[in-house]
């Protein structure tokens, strides 16, 4: 009997063998700014995304739900937009903090997320602000609303549900940019280690709880860790601890954990493996970073699932057709026989990517992904 895509993820996910190894590329940026643009091809136009996946052969990464909602108590947030920027002030009784957005025509046009370019951390009284905010998040329930979107998916996915980034990782990205946290570390270690402990504390009593006792299967827990921002000192030191205990926790509640890996990760592949983690998806490889498909699933061994295998690049018309069909032969070599592996673009079919090479690829799944591969 045929495996459902959901049959095939979970097949993944748990070390088990599947009938043919799952086809999940992401379309989302693609199709929106194509939808945009009004530049669909004209098989598709009119039709949403779900119907081209399926027009397509591919299975949906079903990314929208979600399992809890959140509230900030006794803080006031006023939003001021000016054009394209929009100014966040976060009023609490003992500061306020404030971030900026920018967004560009460019972007808009094609459906990608502002950037921010002011963080809430700017000055050491601002690490007391941001805690308060964080000792005051609220974490509730939102159930049936991830049940609803879980049937939406039916047999065609599963559902991998965003829960928001580990703490140390946060810290860097959102709460004050790369350059300002590592500073802050050196120039105020006690304020920034006792950031992240309330971060892990708030987290691991009231998030974890509410998202272990939910009825999803998969979490995203952490994206976009590099060799270059989150080196493997400082993750050893402060993201490992943070990971494992937050993987056994869900584990002992039956739920699978993932990592968005679009990042070099080639000096940071061994913390991966440590994490507990069981899957690393979205897992860019050469030749838009240094690590290989086959180097990430040697060094990554038998107990942890990549999701990806398809550098975007690739399906670009720069590169030849011959170049193309080549790197696919070498991705069918390097997960031979097929074991805790899902084939899917890294990071998504971008907007100019050929829709020919992406049919071509489910077509070879069909042709030579059935288990065991090169059998």
């Amino acid at each position: 009997m045929t495996m459902t895509e959901r049959e095939k993820q979970l097949a993944a996910l748990n070390g088990d063998s599947p009938d043919r190894i799952p086809w999940m590329p992401r379309l989302e940026i693609w199709y929106t700014a194509r939808y945009l643009t009004g530049t669909l091809p004209p098989e598709f136009i009119g039709k949403p995304l779900g119907d081209i996946q399926k027009a397509m052969g591919v299975g949906k990464t079903a990314r929208g739900g979600h399992v809890y909602t959140t509230r900030i108590k006794g803080v006031e947030v006023n939003i001021l937009r000016d054009g394209l920027r929009t100014k966040t002030d976060y009023v609490t009784p003992i500061g306020t903090v404030s971030t900026v957005t920018q967004r560009t025509e460019e972007l808009d046009a094609v459906g990608i997320y502002p950037l921010e370019v002011e963080h809430a951390i700017k000055t050491p009284e601002d690490y007391d602000t941001v805690m308060y905010i964080i000792e005051n998040t609220e974490y509730f329930p939102a159930y049936e609303q991830f049940i609803d979107f879980d049937n939406s998916i039916g047999d065609d996915g599963l559902p991998m549900t965003q829960i928001g980034d580990i703490p140390f990782h946060h810290f860097l990205n959102v709460l004050t940019g790369y350059e300002k946290g590592y500073l802050d570390l050196f120039d105020y270690p006690n304020k920034v280690e006792r950031l992240l402990e309330t971060m892990h504390q708030c987290l691991k009593e009231k998030m974890w709880p509410v998202v272990a006792n939910s009825p999803g299967t998969l979490f995203l827990h952490g994206a976009h860790f590099s060799s270059q921002t989150t080196p493997a000192t400082y993750f050893d030191q402060y993201m490992i601890p943070y990971m494992q205990e937050f993987a056994d926790y869900m584990h002992g509640y039956g739920k699978k954990v993932a990592h968005h890996a679009d990042n070099d990760t080639s000096e940071i592949v061994d913390q991966l493996r440590r994490s507990r983690y069981d899957m690393h998806e979205c897992y860019v490889t050469a030749p838009m970073v240094p690590i290989t498909l086959g180097e990430a699933r040697k060094a990554l061994g038998d107990e942890v699932a990549i999701f990806g295998g398809v550098p975007s690049v690739i399906l670009e018309e720069a590169v030849s057709e011959e170049r193309f069909e080549e790197y696919m032969d070498e991705i069918f070599a390097a997960v031979a026989p097929g074991d805790r592996f899902i084939l899917g673009i890294a990071d998504n079919m971008m907007p100019t990517s050929l829709v020919s090479r992406v049919k071509k690829i489910g077509k070879m799944v069909q042709e030579r992904g059935s288990y065991p591969i090169g059998a």
